[in-house]
């Protein structure tokens, strides 16, 4: 288990950036004992991870991650199952690796397929990646929510996170909390959709894109459904 966490902020000046996520770093200490890091590129974007080394205990690990050609940078919790057959094509188009985690691997599929190398992942996965060279933000779920992610938006500023006390750690964010969803947790005992015990924090759907670009407003789609399992 680790954490992920950040912000995108473009009015905000790196040093606040950096320093709200290590705030939210902080929170999210408990999920991954083992390392932490941030990262920000003075663009407005800030992204933070405590990691649970596994599956590559070396520093090669570390994260947040740059992809070998610097354009994509990621927070990722998770495991993907396939990577090793993923990592295998990959080297046969020409990509190498110095490390032995499935991070990397997910960083040379974008590079090597873009969006749509979430597409080819089997596996538990919640990250975020920022695409530097297109200057947009992607979130991404796996396909049936076993890891979490959380996100705000308020028109200026996103936030997400692997719990909702990261995202609490956000200084613009005052939590307040949604009656309704209240009441049906009372009632049923787990709040249903994506909403959340919070006004204004949503969770990410299983099997779904949040896409955010300069101007826009976040956009939300699905990449999978249980109905694509399915053939005539």
């Amino acid at each position: 288990m680790c954490g992920i966490t950040g912000i995108w902020a473009p009015g905000n000046d790196d040093g606040r950036n950096r320093a709200e996520v290590a705030n939210a770093v902080e929170a999210l200490r408990h999920r991954g004992p083992d390392d932490n890091g941030t990262w920000s590129d003075g663009s407005g974007v800030a992204f933070g991870h405590t990691r649970l080394s596994i599956l590559d205990l070396s520093i090669a690990g570390h994260q947040p991650m740059t992809s070998a050609d610097g354009r994509y940078v990621i927070v990722y919790n998770g495991e993907f199952y396939n990577f090793a057959e993923i990592r295998t094509t990959l080297v046969n188009a020409g990509h190498t690796f110095s490390g032995t985690g499935d991070t990397e691997v997910i960083l040379a599929a974008f590079m090597e397929w873009g969006a749509g190398a979430v597409e080819r992942m089997i596996g538990m996965f919640a990250f975020a990646l920022w695409d530097t060279q297109e200057k947009t933000l992607q979130l991404f779920r796996d396909r049936v929510g076993v890891k979490p992610l959380y996100f705000g938006w308020d028109g200026k500023i996103l936030c997400f996170g692997s719990e909702l006390k990261s995202l609490r750690a956000y200084s613009h964010w005052s939590p307040e909390i949604d009656r309704e969803a209240l009441g049906e947790y009372l009632q049923y005992g787990y709040v249903a959709g994506d909403r959340t015990i919070h006004a204004g924090i949503y969770k990410l759907k299983p099997g779904h894109r949040l896409t955010l670009s300069q101007g826009q407003n976040p956009v939300i789609t699905p990449y999978w459904s249980v109905l694509d399992t399915f053939h005539d």
